[in-house]
């Protein structure tokens, strides 16, 4: 009853409020993590506001000018990067004197990361910015060194929401003038999310991971935590559900292909995953067996409930999805043109956001998932992502493992290059893929925005987990901070 209640003051408090100062309003909203309770709301707004204009635009200052853009973005609004021309000088450098507007040049920076390719004025604001951030986050007080050193060590654009929201929350309460009621609301919100994980748990002590599986990496939690990222909200339970299992299970077959199986085992194993028959467990040895079988347990159980829902085809999607590779099993170091075709392909990363919309609601549709089959755009330059920065964090310990091919071997064998000159121009191409992105959210868009976003939420978690390490085989900084703060030390409502 509180919920509801809240929800109902919240909307008319800030919903109602006039539509020039609305977008400032959505910032806290969205920051506090409760935006997606009042998406309609949002979205007919933000209509009114992008059909005003850049007449509208024009006595902005650098901080309504820079959230406008963003929020319009992100939303999938054409709105021109033009309008930040204004606040370049004669010579075409961004003005001397925004350097002291420090509330404006984060917001600038966060409106940055938004770019499209071409747009070299995003570029120019993104240098800007990052350096004059770096200065004044050792002169302002706190709150907003925070916030600066938050935003520097990882823009909005590339922040998983709730972990946003469960360090805004606390941020936005040292401030002084809070609206209480949206706080505790913002409190009540972010304490929700945990809903699987004591099933999860039960789940994998009763596969006896640690006999059965001793060579591979145990990372239950951090699987739940990839999966949380990629939808916190309390109406996918049922989704998390089967994307965590999915997570952990394609986490062991991954190990026994990298670390364990031999090339005559991987073969026959191969080609029982392409069968999906519980016939083919025979020729297994053991070990294979039980991963085998558990395969087929979470996809029959994914199976029952989506007929009962009429949704079976949504399974036969995810199980097309399944791609296994073999390139660690050849004494070849191919080309960078010829690793990355397989390498994308076998990542995983098209499964796990296939299998992301299996327990989504009836927007997603069988043609999302034809969309989804079809690889494209966003879906590219999210695995992309993910095959890349995954080499790059984890190629030095992947080769001691005996799994020898990485786009940074290849880079380097093919061009003759340094380990670093090939991690330069591999981020450069990761930066890309993050343009490509953003431009996949324009309207009119091929899917619903909720699809997009999960695959946006899977591109996020990569980028927590492996832009200075692999936290997920190691168990990193970055993995261990974020479990804690999501699901060990929730903030008191």
């Amino acid at each position: 009853m509180f919920f509801s209640i809240n929800k109902t003051s919240i909307a008319v408090g800030v919903f109602g409020l006039p539509v020039q100062v609305y977008f400032i309003s959505l910032f806290l909203v969205q920051r506090l993590g409760v935006a997606y309770h009042f998406q309609k709301e949002i979205e007919d707004i933000l209509h009114i506001i992008h059909e005003h204009g850049v007449e509208d635009n024009k006595s902005h200052d650098l901080y309504t000018t820079a959230v406008r853009f963003r929020l319009l973005r992100e939303h999938g609004f054409n709105v021109p990067s033009e309008s930040f021309n204004k606040f370049k000088d004669e010579k075409g450098d961004f003005k001397g004197s925004l350097i002291s507007d420090v509330r404006g040049l984060q917001e600038l920076y966060e409106a940055a990361n938004f770019g499209f390719h071409g747009e070299d004025i995003l570029e120019e604001a993104l240098a800007f910015t990052n350096s004059h951030l770096k200065l004044a986050q050792t002169r302002v007080p706190c709150p907003l060194s925070i916030q600066i050193a938050n935003a520097l060590n990882r823009p909005l654009r590339k922040s998983l929401p709730r972990l946003v929201a469960r360090s805004y929350i606390s941020i936005y309460e040292q401030y002084g003038s809070q609206d209480e009621t949206l706080v505790k609301f913002a409190s009540t919100t972010s304490a929700q999310g945990g809903d699987n994980i004591v099933l999860d748990f039960r789940w994998w002590k009763g596969l006896d991971v640690r006999t059965n599986f001793p060579f591979i990496r145990d990372r239950l939690v951090e699987g739940y935590l990839w999966v949380l990222g990629v939808y916190f909200e309390p109406h996918y339970t049922i989704a998390r559900k089967f994307a965590a299992k999915v997570t952990a299970m394609s986490s062991i077959v991954d190990d026994i292909y990298d670390a364990y199986g031999t090339h005559e085992e991987l073969d026959i194993f191969t080609k029982a995953i392409d069968r999906w028959d519980i016939n083919c467990m025979d020729q297994l040895p053991n070990y294979m067996k039980l991963c085998y079988a558990e395969l087929l347990n979470v996809y029959k159980e994914m199976e029952e409930l989506m007929i009962e829902q009429g949704k079976l085809y949504r399974v036969e999607f995810v199980k097309e999805a399944v791609c296994i590779s073999k390139w660690h099993h050849e004494n070849h170091t191919p080309t960078l043109e010829e690793y990355m075709p397989t390498a994308l392909k076998s990542s995983g990363y098209e499964l796990l956001a296939v299998t992301s919309f299996v327990g989504m609601e009836d927007t997603i549709t069988e043609e999302t998932f034809v969309w989804a089959s079809n690889n494209p755009k966003i879906l590219r330059a999210s695995t992309l992502v993910a095959r890349l920065m995954n080499d790059i964090a984890s190629h030095k310990f992947e080769q001691e493992r005996g799994h020898v091919v990485s786009a940074v071997e290849c880079y380097i064998k093919q061009y003759g290059a340094s380990e670093e000159e090939a991690c330069v121009e591999l981020n450069k191409q990761v930066k890309n893929a993050w343009k490509d992105t953003n431009e996949a959210f324009l309207k009119p868009t091929a899917v619903p925005h909720q699809a997009l976003n999960r695959i946006l939420n899977l591109t996020r978690v990569i980028d927590l987990i492996y832009r200075d390490e692999d936290a997920y085989t190691h168990s990193g900084e970055a993995v261990k901070t974020s479990i804690t703060s999501l699901l060990i030390d929730p903030i008191p409502i």
